[in-house]
């Protein structure tokens, strides 16, 4: 069987991947990359938040990607029947990117894969992992490549950026389950032959059809548009007796009372995709000799866009620390790589509950709007969710809850004066 020896091996060419790799090797560490999947490939995860543009710049991989002329994101918009609340990334609490972009997953990792590659980085496609063994943190794993031979790659790190393929939970039994209530989504694209000019053709958007419902559009700058719904596992199933996802789709475009003119009839350009059940949690994210990033350790819930933060930002911190560890630095990895996402894992997690329960939405569309409330959401929102200066990620705990319920409170005192 064939032998390669490597400083650290990737698995997987994702967002978080390429971001692991690029910054390795520009860091003059040897780095492998392997893929089981051929690229281009559909993918979701297609609205960005800002928090991405640091990783992307400091790997080297953002002129690559500004070069696509992907759809800007400046925000994004919540829609609650004739209620609309704006967030503009430019008037948030703190420093950090105003923009993003909204993409086709397909274009956008293919884009940086290739990147990689014209940097002289050996990214392998079509190659599986099928078992991984470790003495110390020296690492053997055997690998089939897509003529199915064999290989041993023998690294002395691994990096797991194999997003839902999960290959070191799966092959290391360190899944568990997630803290969140099961939900699930639809999502195609559609040829947006309805687009409004300006501003509302390329917002991207999501319509609250009910408190835990909602359908995504996300706009691209090919002319095409990103459809989804999203809630309660047992809602989606209840779409469509007949199960077929195209049907469910269409019936939950028929809710929206915003989109059902822009979008019924409109020609799906793919059989709709059902993703069952997608938050995931892992037992621990780092052991002796591998780190796990992106969604092959949590993935929360697509409400606000943090799967692809979090991978990068994960992918981008493992890589840091093995170099640090490499230089004979001794790396707490339990400090500096879990407690660290935990904590920005955390703050999400808390965003996302709070939407569900309807506590966030309180605070979104309440009017008069206040200013200063609103900067710190977007802050949060904007993926900044590590700067505790925000009292929106410092407390976030009980701040939306709190808040929610003075409003509430205030709002009762109105109907019923005393």
């Amino acid at each position: 069987m064939i032998k390669e020896f490597v400083d650290v091996l990737v698995i997987g060419a994702g967002p978080s991947g390429c971001v692991s790799a690029s910054y390795l090797y520009k860091n003059n560490i040897k780095v492998k990359v392997v893929e089981k999947t051929t690229f281009p490939r559909l993918v979701v995860g297609e609205s960005l938040i800002p928090r991405v543009m640091d990783h992307f710049a400091e790997a080297e991989l953002f002129e690559s990607l500004d070069a696509m002329n992907f759809e800007k994101k400046l925000g994004a918009r919540f829609i609650r029947g004739e209620e609309i609340c704006v967030f503009d990334f430019s008037k948030k609490f703190g420093e950090g990117w105003d923009w993003t972009w909204q993409v086709p997953r397909a274009d956008f990792d293919n884009t940086m894969a290739q990147e990689v590659i014209r940097k002289g980085i050996d990214l392998e496609f079509g190659t599986e992992v099928l078992e991984v063994s470790f003495e110390g943190k020296n690492s053997k794993t055997v690998v089939k490549d897509k003529d199915g031979n064999l290989k041993e790659i023998h690294a002395k790190f691994i990096i797991d950026s194999s997003g839902y393929g999960r290959v070191l939970p799966r092959l290391l039994d360190l899944d568990t389950p997630s803290s969140l209530d099961p939900h699930s989504s639809i999502f195609t694209h559609v040829k947006d032959i309805n687009r409004p000019e300006g501003e509302e053709g390329t917002l991207i958007s999501f319509d609250i059809l009910e408190t835990q419902v909602w359908l995504w559009v996300i706009p691209f700058s090919n002319g095409n548009t990103s459809l989804g719904v999203v809630g309660p596992t047992d809602f989606i199933n209840s779409l469509a007796e007949s199960k077929d996802t195209a049907e469910a789709l269409k019936n939950a475009i028929q809710l929206s009372d915003y989109y059902i003119k822009r979008f019924q009839g409109t020609e799906f350009l793919f059989q709709p995709v059902k993703l069952e059940n997608y938050s995931r949690a892992v037992k621990r994210m780092y052991g002796d000799g591998f780190a796990l990033t992106g969604n092959s350790s949590e993935f929360l819930d697509p409400v606000f866009s943090s799967g692809v933060a979090f991978a990068t930002e994960s992918g981008m911190l493992a890589a840091k620390l093995y170099i640090k560890e490499s230089q004979g630095i001794e790396v707490d990895w339990e400090t500096e790589f879990t407690a660290y996402m935990k904590r920005g894992i955390g703050v999400f997690t808390t965003y996302v509950k709070e939407w569900y329960t309807g506590n966030l939405q309180t605070l979104f569309f309440h009017q008069p709007e206040n200013p200063d409330v609103k900067e710190k959401i977007c802050a949060v929102l904007a993926g900044y969710v590590w700067n505790e200066e925000n009292p929106f990620v410092k407390k976030h705990d009980n701040v939306i809850k709190n808040m929610a319920y003075l409003i509430d409170m205030e709002k009762a005192k109105i109907e019923k004066p005393e």
